[in-house]
């Protein structure tokens, strides 16, 4: 990348949302930061508004541009996202609104779901460990989509009539930011989709078996991508029209790749949580089902 070139990354956090741009030295030329509301309804429950954090995005980005002027905004060659992990979306293809407030990946309301299926099961809360390496657990995406299933009535609705499309939060940025309603892209990339428990770690594409067992339709889901490959551009409606979406990376993911973890090393990131992540090399390392 030359001189007079930039690229951009949204950072969605769970308290706040910022948008960097770095010129050809990657030092940081210009940012903007908002944060936005904590919703807990009850003990245990935590929500996201999904319109205000779009809203956030659309304010970091115009205002991080206003700071470096057009001649930057000209020479952005690409925007990465990176994003909190886990917390669940669920929306109308039709209308573009969220079916109810997204659920944060520490909300806890699936608990009884969890204990529900650990009986069910064979091999209780290891069960989804061969093929995602994750224990069920209310942490994990599944567990909150099947509560807003079972609970929301037009969420219900929505996903009986094909109206219904679900994400994360890179799923949810990536299609509004690329069109939503008028042909925004359905995408997540295989960082994002291994936190949901429904991806098989040996083919990185939605596990049929668990989507069978839990009663989620494919349908509803994205189509998974790799984490840096152009996927679209951003529509004329938001700042940086035009500018290539290029990479996306879930925020502990991202963090591990920034901190350079090479094979055998790991990294522990301190924000709304602690997160520790090793590099385990190119082959994935399974945790024991007997552990």
């Amino acid at each position: 990348m030359g001189e007079g070139s930039y690229i951009a990354a949204i950072d969605q956090g769970t308290t706040s949302t910022r948008f960097m741009v770095y010129n050809s030295k990657a030092h940081v030329v210009a940012s903007h930061q908002v944060e936005f509301s904590q919703i807990m309804p009850e003990a245990g429950w935590v929500e996201h508004d999904p319109m205000e954090i779009l809203e956030t995005v659309r304010v970091c980005m115009r205002e991080s541009l206003k700071k470096v002027g057009p001649e930057v905004a000209a020479g952005l060659k690409g925007i990465g996202i990176t994003n909190q992990r886990e917390t669940t979306v669920v929306w109308s293809k039709s209308t573009g609104r969220p079916l109810h407030n997204a659920i944060v990946w520490m909300d806890v309301r699936s608990a009884s779901i969890c204990r529900r299926l650990e009986g069910e099961l064979e091999g209780g809360s290891k069960h989804f460990v061969t093929s995602a390496g994750l224990p069920i657990s209310t942490y994990f995406s599944a567990t909150k989509l099947l509560w807003l299933m079972a609970s929301v009535p037009r969420v219900r609705e929505a996903v009986d009539n094909g109206d219904a499309l679900f994400g994360t939060i890179d799923t949810w940025l990536i299609w509004n930011l690329t069109g939503g309603v008028h042909g925004g892209l359905h995408l997540t990339d295989c960082s994002n989709a291994a936190r949901t428990l429904l991806m098989d770690l040996k083919t990185l594409q939605w596990h049929q078996p668990t989507l069978k067992s839990l009663g989620i339709p494919q349908a509803i889901l994205p189509r998974i991508i790799s984490n840096s490959e152009v996927m679209g551009a951003v529509s004329g409606d938001w700042p940086a029209a035009g500018v290539p979406l290029a990479g996306c990376l879930g925020d502990q993911h991202a963090a591990t790749l920034g901190q350079q973890c090479k094979k055998g090393q790991a990294k522990s990131t301190y924000g709304t949580g602690c997160f520790i992540l090793l590099n385990t090399g190119r082959r994935s390392s399974l945790p024991s089902t007997d552990c």
